[in-house]
């Protein structure tokens, strides 16, 4: 399986806006749900949110629901995360898989740092 490579990642006061990107070299992922995910230092990585292969549906950690929105261009192979009114506690490394999430497919993330 093709790793999948998040980007758009960056540092980023209290309240400012990032959109992650999330790409699949050589690999079609338009039929299946997608996710992001999260690690923070020194925590377990959890589910931020994912959409369907459609796009007719998607689900959001009560954490970021209503601030972040989870988008897929299926002609482009290509997953978002747009994240807005971000605080320091959405500091993390943030991945892109598919829902349930296959370990060989995680790569190597995208960071986004919040600053107070």
């Amino acid at each position: 399986q093709v790793q999948l490579v998040a980007s758009g990642g960056g540092l980023v006061q209290a309240g400012g806006s990032l959109r992650l990107s999330c790409a699949a070299p050589g690999r079609s992922f338009s039929t299946t749900t997608m996710g992001w995910f999260r690690q923070a230092p020194g925590k377990e990585r959890e589910f931020v949110a994912h959409i369907r292969w459609s796009a007719s549906s998607t689900y959001y950690a009560d954490s970021v629901k209503g601030r972040f929105t989870i988008s897929r261009d299926n002609a482009k192979n290509t997953l978002y995360l747009q994240m807005n009114s971000l605080k320091p506690e959405d500091t993390a490394v943030y991945y892109c898989n598919t829902d349930p999430p296959t370990t060989r497919s995680w790569g190597q993330g995208t960071q986004v740092t919040v600053s107070s």
